[in-house]
């Protein structure tokens, strides 16, 4: 049966997202494998990658709240914003108190404005905001609001502090600990940072990238479904699977004012990504094979 399904990975630090892909990808070609939000390689934790069909549930994955075990160094600057990058130390900083960093931190709770890092993924006029940067160019990213769901304290020893960040998707770490270092009047770097939940997936829950193999896989795989586990469930019949695999819509009572539904088969395996359109339940996307 071809592989489709979703890995729970602890990425290790010191690679690249796209290392744990390729990993994936060399063990279930000619299927398809892509990771869902990118953990830079200084991070480790959690990295959900989508396996076959599964690639097209990537952007719901991604939407789900972030949790984060992150460790700045206060008193530093970098261009990079975390210690991969050239590391300045500040003459004079002030040591906040943790008091202080308590209540600074409150303030970055809720809908934020943030500047992403230069040092990130996004593209500027069609080329990465990395690659520019890398390249001596000036880039200066536009805030954009994000969700900070909470920050805690989880210890400080001058200069340095970690923190518990659970956060929407589309925050940058780095970013937030360098906008609440400048709120105390002082600036930070990343030096750490542990990804420890992705919506449902969670870290003690992750396998371990050496322990995914060709004779693993198979049990290493978790169903579809978790990537779509908020949304309601329609149980399809056999031709309504039919029908929807060809494009095709099909009518239920009562159930037409869904906005989106997960359609799945009786033995609960996720067909399709149903919307109500004109009446009916149409298909956005279709993960089960065309019968």
């Amino acid at each position: 049966m071809p592989y489709f399904g979703l890995l729970n990975i602890n990425k290790p630090s010191g690679i690249t997202s796209r290392d744990v892909v390729n990993h994936v990808q060399r063990i279930v070609r000619p299927a398809k494998a892509g990771h869902a939000g990118t953990l830079d390689p200084l991070a480790s934790g959690v990295l959900v990658v989508c396996v076959g069909p599964a690639t097209r549930l990537i952007d719901y994955v991604q939407q789900g709240a972030k949790r984060y075990r992150a460790t700045f160094l206060l008193g530093r600057q970098s261009d990079t914003e975390d210690i991969e990058g050239e590391v300045t130390v500040l003459a004079s900083a002030p040591a906040p108190t943790r008091d202080e960093i308590v209540r600074a931190a409150a303030s970055f709770v809720g809908e934020i404005r943030q500047r992403p890092p230069a040092y990130s993924a996004l593209k500027v006029g069609g080329r990465r905001a990395y690659d520019l940067a890398r390249a001596g160019k000036e880039v200066e990213l536009a805030e954009r609001p994000v969700k900070v769901y909470s920050i805690d304290v989880l210890d400080y020893d001058y200069p340095s502090l970690s923190l518990d960040i659970r956060c929407g998707a589309g925050t940058y770490v780095r970013s937030l600990g360098r906008d609440l270092a400048a709120s105390l009047g002082t600036a930070a770097v990343m030096s750490a940072l542990v990804r420890t939940e992705v919506g449902s997936f969670r870290l003690e829950d992750a396998c371990e990238l050496e322990d995914i193999r060709g004779e693993t896989l198979g049990d290493l795989l978790l169903p579809p479904r978790r990537a779509v586990a908020d949304l309601p469930v329609v149980i399809l019949t056999a031709d309504e699977i039919h029908r929807l695999s060809h494009g095709m819509p099909v009518r239920r009572e009562g159930l037409t004012e869904l906005a989106e539904a997960a359609g799945c088969d009786e033995g609960g395996e996720l067909m399709a990504i149903l919307t109500a359109r004109e009446g009916q339940l149409w298909p956005s996307r279709n993960l089960g094979p065309r019968a």
